[in-house]
């Protein structure tokens, strides 16, 4: 029975790469893209990480000065409680200093450990992050070759292909022609616009 699971997970895995070869094959800009897509949600994710081990590294530091402040204050209760000769107060604030003491080393630990572990997640989001946009300008560089092979392609297809140029130099010709007639026809009239108004100019002259 496993070896039947087994076999059938193969296939569809097997069949799934053919269908994203082929997928590939047909538009490799496009599966680009959905790479691309993938590796920004990535460094996304990596970045939201990285904003949480700060506020982590935040709360280490502000529990560790805490830790210290109370151990320190402790500290002094005790002194003063020695001086005055009250042993049991004595002992209590010795016990609680030790207490914090043990924490503020604990917390000390752990955000040492916070802290390094924070330092490379960001180097690792810095390098995803200039790795994303190193793909993103190599898109940029391929799909400009992909335009100009295109171009080229349609343009080799034109001038090879005999009854689409015919076509195409027909359709140029019927442009070129009515241009010239449109050419003529506004010459016409600019023309004899012009004669009658001299015509009438020279009728003035006369008349006076």
């Amino acid at each position: 029975m496993t070896n039947l699971l087994t076999r059938i997970k193969d296939i569809i895995v097997a069949d799934l790469n053919e269908a994203l070869n082929k997928k590939e094959q047909q538009n490799p800009i496009a599966m680009l893209n959905q790479y691309l897509r993938e590796c920004e949600q990535e460094t996304e994710k990596v970045g939201q990480l990285v904003g949480r081990q700060v506020k982590l590294r935040d709360e280490f530091v502000k529990e560790y000065s805490e830790a210290m402040k109370l151990a320190e204050k402790r500290k002094h209760q005790a002194e003063i409680a020695s001086i005055a000769g009250e042993t049991e107060l004595y002992q209590f604030a010795a016990a609680e200093q030790q207490h914090y003491d043990e924490r503020a080393q604990r917390l000390q630990a752990s955000l040492t450990q916070v802290t390094e572990q924070l330092r490379e997640l960001e180097r690792k989001f810095e390098e995803m992050k200039r790795s994303v946009k190193d793909m993103q300008i190599r898109r940029m560089e391929l799909m400009g070759r992909e335009n100009v092979s295109r171009a080229n392609l349609q343009m080799n297809q034109v001038l090879e292909n005999d009854s689409y140029t015919q076509t195409s130099y027909s359709k140029f010709k019927d442009i070129e022609g009515y241009l010239d007639r449109l050419e003529q026809k506004v010459k016409s009239s600019f023309l004899n616009s012009t004669i009658d108004e001299r015509v009438e100019q020279l009728k003035k002259k006369l008349e006076k």
